[in-house]
């Protein structure tokens, strides 16, 4: 569950000038007003900027509870970071609950709810909301593709999906309430990746039937599974991580060469054992929607009669 708990070092603990200095040579970084996180003493593997980012997030929260001398526990998109859960947007900023409103000098990068304390869970000695309350927080509030990115996430992480539609359905305010629904609904543990719960939203948004995941596919080289697949219609999709493509990426002997090989027979056997196409997606495709529905209509045929879905709006 999370993420290894960040060094903080704040302010009011530490002298200007061994801040100064220590920010000079590169131990520590600001994350808010008046803390710090410890960064490595030697570099190690390449970061991916978004993990990066995701672990500043994560140093903020260890951060405003340390700082914090009211009563808080941390919830929405913050107590899904503590859970360890995907996410497709990480937060700006840090979400709790506080059982009084913010007053009008409350700090720009803290979202303060309002709500009572008394069911929650300590993630690392951290102060948050169970996980199904943190999911329904979420899937009420978030845009569509970050709720089903995060409620794919969570089915993997044990919620029980029926427990969270009864919390969704017995909250008393409605906003929302619809679209958590929804995304419960469409939720599916068996994607592995946000990237590939965003290829199904896509899809699911064009109108196109629901898709199955990891399907096994019988070859003459074993069984591989697909990521996504309407088998039913002859169409496969693959999330391709380019990493993977770089030598000595995962060990010193890694051959991104001889795993670009291994894949494309990989591909082939499947093709050739199913007759189906396959599309294979990237990370850099997440940013022309338009163009993977393109892709996905010229893959279904006939394409008459496909209605977008106006509850999944286009990621903005």
């Amino acid at each position: 569950m999370g993420n290894a708990a960040p060094q903080i070092r704040l302010a009011r603990e530490h002298s200007q000038a061994d801040l100064r200095a220590a920010r000079r040579a590169g131990e520590i970084e600001r994350v808010r007003r008046g803390a710090y996180r410890e960064l490595a003493p030697t570099p190690g593997p390449a970061v991916h900027a978004a993990h990066d980012e995701r672990l500043r997030a994560l140093a903020r929260i260890h951060a405003v509870d340390r700082q914090l001398r009211s009563p808080h526990v941390f919830s929405h998109v913050s107590a899904a970071l503590l859970w360890g859960l995907a996410l497709w947007t990480t937060p700006a900023v840090t979400h709790l609950y506080q059982p009084y409103r913010a007053g009008a000098s409350a700090a720009a990068d803290l979202a303060r709810h309002r709500g009572t304390l008394e069911q929650h869970v300590l993630i690392g000695g951290i102060p948050a909301t169970d996980l199904t309350r943190t999911v329904v927080d979420c899937l009420t509030t978030l845009h569509p593709l970050d709720g089903l990115v995060l409620a794919d996430s969570a089915l993997r992480h044990a919620l029980d999906r029926n427990t969270a539609r009864l919390q969704v359905e017995a909250r008393t305010r409605r906003n929302g309430r619809a679209r958590a629904l929804l995304l419960l609904d469409l939720a599916d543990a068996g994607a592995e990746s946000p990237w590939e719960s965003w290829a199904r939203y896509i899809a699911l948004r064009l109108g196109l039937p629901r898709p199955v995941t990891q399907h096994p596919v019988v070859t003459r080289l074993g069984t591989f599974r697909v990521d996504v697949a309407w088998p039913e219609h002859g169409v496969l999709l693959e999330f391709d991580g380019l990493v993977k493509y770089q030598d000595g990426v995962l060990t010193s002997g890694y051959s991104g060469t001889r795993a670009l090989v291994d894949e494309k027979r990989r591909e082939d056997a499947i093709v050739e054992a199913t007759g189906a196409r396959l599309l294979r997606l990237t990370s850099r495709d997440a940013t022309r929607p338009k163009e993977l529905a393109r892709r996905l209509e010229a893959a279904f045929a006939p394409t008459q009669g496909l209605r977008p879905d106006p509850r999944l709006p286009l990621p903005r």
